[in-house]
């Protein structure tokens, strides 16, 4: 190593919270195509008959705004809410980089148009990245989506968020037990687990880029966990105490079967005495066009 890396700080002894369970349901890529609405909506269906005081989207709620005009885009979104009143249950969203529009240049959008990026997804969900506390555990929802000069997207946490996230949690009394969310992963295995790409990527897209700006102000603050999604695989990295999670997918391998033989599903999470115990539940969807990797 060309630097030493700091000593974990002692983390204070963690505050008393109530036990609690709720739902981590990610990556839906819901589109008319594929049978992706009967899915999600069989998903749905199942996640409603788990006792859960909520649900968190992780991200990727449609598939996909990125690259195409503003009536498919508008068209997906009514799909989504449409097929989410399935859930009967308190949503809290999280913003994937499918749910931006017109950002590729293949869409034919401008970035001066009204739900241009970003936008799309605030005019329906609301904030970009925010907290909420439930039962004396305090969460954190992230914007882990960085949209590049060149109209492309990669992995970040930008620097206003940096500042918010660090006051947040500054702002929690000692030893609060605290859950991160974000989309697109801080901390994942997922480029071990197959060859890489023939062609290098432009932006890195597949974690977060900065996460090593981030990552440190887990260390003296209780994080029980972290909760991600982007990759739709089952995972989890354990660094500095700090269980990375990464939740599946409802959409499997985008549709297309198992994805490293992660099969479509979601996530429920049991949280007690500051530990997160995580059960992934499948619903039996079989896909019209399956390639499995």
């Amino acid at each position: 190593l060309t630097r030493s890396l700091a000593a974990i700080p002692s983390r204070p002894p963690l505050l008393r919270h109530e036990p609690f369970t709720f739902l981590f349901i990610t990556d839906t890529h819901l589109q008319p195509e594929l049978n992706a609405n009967a899915g999600c909506h069989t998903a749905f269906l199942k996640a409603r008959t788990i006792p859960a005081d909520f649900a968190i989207q992780g991200g990727d709620h449609v598939f996909d705004a990125l690259g195409v005009n503003a009536g498919r885009a508008t068209m997906l979104m009514d799909l989504y809410k449409r097929t989410a009143n399935d859930l009967t249950m308190q949503v809290h969203h999280t913003i994937g980089n499918h749910d931006c529009f017109g950002v590729y240049t293949k869409s034919g959008a401008q970035p001066t148009d009204p739900f241009y990026g970003k936008k799309y997804f605030e005019d329906q969900f609301g904030q970009l990245y925010y907290s909420f506390d439930h039962k004396g555990v305090h969460f954190v929802v992230l914007d882990s989506i960085g949209i590049t000069a060149d109209r492309m997207y990669e992995g970040r946490i930008d620097a206003q968020q940096l500042v918010w996230l660090k006051k947040d949690l500054d702002a929690q009394p000692a030893g609060t037990p605290i859950i991160v969310v974000t989309h697109i992963p801080l901390v994942t295995a997922v480029e071990d687990y197959d060859a890489p790409p023939e062609k290098p990527q432009k932006h890195h897209g597949i974690s977060v880029v900065n996460a090593h700006e981030v990552l440190p102000l887990f260390d003296t603050c209780n994080v029980i966990g972290v909760l991600q999604g982007h990759t739709h695989i089952l995972e989890r990295v354990d660094w500095h105490g700090v269980p990375y999670i990464t939740g599946g997918a409802v959409s499997g391998n985008w549709w297309h079967g198992t994805r490293y033989g992660t099969p479509e599903g979601f996530m429920v999470v049991d949280v007690e005495n500051g530990v997160l115990k995580t059960r992934y539940e499948t619903y039996g969807f079989q896909s019209v066009d399956p390639h499995n990797t």
